[in-house]
């Protein structure tokens, strides 16, 4: 019978060590609840000083091998702490399974707002030769407006085109305004036949040759000042 006590605390007490490895850190008090019973059970078989010092101890190594080795939630996330890589996480914060907060996604690049368009801007239009002696475009200038066309139909709605021809000084004062008129306007006429709404244009006239802008004793300067002119405005 003396084995009997003996070898009962001692299988009671490997019980309860057994199952408390199992719980968490927070559960350490049941530990040592079951241990107290353990050692009350002890205590009702028999009475003897082995058995309540044996349960005692059942409650005390009990809870503490609990808390060593359990596996708790320290920072309440619901991940234990043997998976937790990110310890300590605020609570109410969002983790993956590793305890960790999902990456943050990189903010979506914000497109530049286009610089706005100036209030007032001019097309200036070189090398339209036309015919000679004459206000007809050629091939080569029916190119070149198709692509000023191509702009001036996206801006037509809301601004004003004031258009200007302009000559070199070769020839009268007369004939050179006369000329610069009709440049003009064989311009603009080709520019609404190409989609410019004829309502965008609130000027068409001729300047001659009184505005140059180079050197009418060059040949280079007279190619500057024969030219055509849009204004736009916005």
């Amino acid at each position: 019978m003396s084995i009997v006590r003996t070898a009962l605390p001692l299988i009671l007490v490997s019980s309860v060590l057994t199952g408390c490895a199992g719980l968490q850190k927070t559960d350490w008090p049941m530990c040592a609840a079951v241990g107290g019973v353990t050692g009350a059970a002890l205590g009702a078989i028999e009475s003897g000083s082995l058995a309540a010092g044996v349960g005692a101890a059942a409650a005390g190594v009990g809870a503490a091998y609990c808390w060593v080795h359990g596996d708790g939630d320290e920072d309440g996330d619901g991940v234990p702490d043997s998976r937790d890589k990110c310890p300590g996480t605020p609570k109410g914060t969002p983790v993956d399974a590793n305890g960790c907060p999902p990456p943050v996604p990189a903010p979506m690049p914000v497109a530049a707002e286009p610089a706005p368009l100036p209030k007032e801007e001019t097309i200036v239009i070189r090398n339209v030769h036309f015919e000679f002696d004459k206000a007809t475009l050629t091939a080569a200038d029916r190119s070149q407006l198709d692509t000023v066309a191509t702009r001036l139909k996206t801006e037509a709605t809301t601004a004003r085109l004031s258009v200007s021809g302009h000559t070199d000084s070769v020839g009268s004062d007369a004939y050179n305004q006369r000329l610069s008129e009709q440049r003009a306007k064989a311009v603009t006429d080709y520019l609404v036949s190409n989609g410019v709404p004829r309502a965008s244009v609130v000027s068409v006239k001729g300047v001659g040759e009184a505005q140059p802008v180079a050197d009418n004793n060059t040949v280079d300067g007279r190619a500057m000042n024969r030219r055509t002119e849009i204004l736009i405005q916005r």
